[in-house]
């Protein structure tokens, strides 16, 4: 039975029969939410993996950490819905409406997102791995696409210096920080947390590949001379690093 507005019990009864259809239990049968009005219901965790959500209207709904992976969303309205961490990998978001969706920490891989409107949703630190983002390219898309720093919060990151030197950052929550295309970092400051040998023996401080003045020693902060605001110049202004010691070591400079 098609259920267009289904009441919070009816939802409760379609998610317990979806569930059983996914262990392959008597009873089941799998949730066929198509065109249904769930504005701003509460999904939470729901297992909907599978489910038919095809022009279902999910506007401002609370899918927080949803499993939704292989679900039908195409044509779904999903505008400033909470899908923070849900699962909609191998999922079938075609011409859906993600206007100002929470899609923070979501898994898309192998989600299809062609013709999807992304405009103004957060896709930050969002897996996008081969998910098909034909027609659904913008500017919150492009930055989700390469952006391997987090927006907030302290970073730890590597740098090389002069003389096979390493030394360990700590990126404060206030310091702006961005990357471009590539796995090379900058900051605004940083935090001198440790310094080493590529070898991993002791070393007292570093110096600048860049200048060859910058000196890094533990417990100091580092400024840059000048802070680029645009993202997309990797080589602008700013102290660069990398975010894991083995890129650091390979960095010729």
């Amino acid at each position: 039975m098609e259920v267009l507005k289904p009441t919070a019990e009816q939802l409760a009864t379609i998610l317990a029969d979806h569930k059983k259809c996914l262990r392959g239990e008597d009873g089941g049968k799998k949730a066929d939410l198509s065109s249904a009005n769930l504005r701003g219901a509460d999904l939470r965790g729901a297992d909907l993996s599978s489910a038919d959500l095809s022009s279902a209207n999910l506007r401002s709904a609370n899918l927080y950490g949803a499993d939704l992976s292989s679900a039908d969303l195409s044509s779904a309205n999903l505008r400033s819905a909470n899908l923070y961490g849900a699962d909609l990998s191998s999922a079938d978001l075609s011409s859906a409406n993600l206007r100002g969706a929470n899609l923070r920490g979501a898994d898309l891989r192998s989600a299809n997102l062609r013709s999807a409107d992304l405009y103004g949703a957060d896709l930050s630190s969002a897996n996008l791995r081969s998910a098909n983002l034909r027609g659904a390219e913008n500017g919150e898309l492009a930055f989700a696409i390469t952006e391997i720093l987090p927006r907030e919060g302290e970073v730890f990151g590597w740098k090389k210096c002069r003389d096979d030197v390493l030394v360990q950052l700590r990126v404060p929550p206030l310091a702006k920080r961005s990357n471009a295309t590539g796995r090379k970092c900058r900051a605004e400051f940083v935090e001198v947390v440790s310094i080493e040998k590529v070898d991993g023996s002791a070393a007292a401080e570093g110096t600048s590949l860049h200048d060859g003045v910058t000196k890094y020693r533990v417990g100091e902060t580092v400024k840059c001379h000048e802070w680029h605001t645009d993202r997309w110049v990797e080589c602008a202004g700013g102290v660069h690093f990398y975010l894991t010691r083995e890129e650091a070591v390979a960095h010729v400079g």
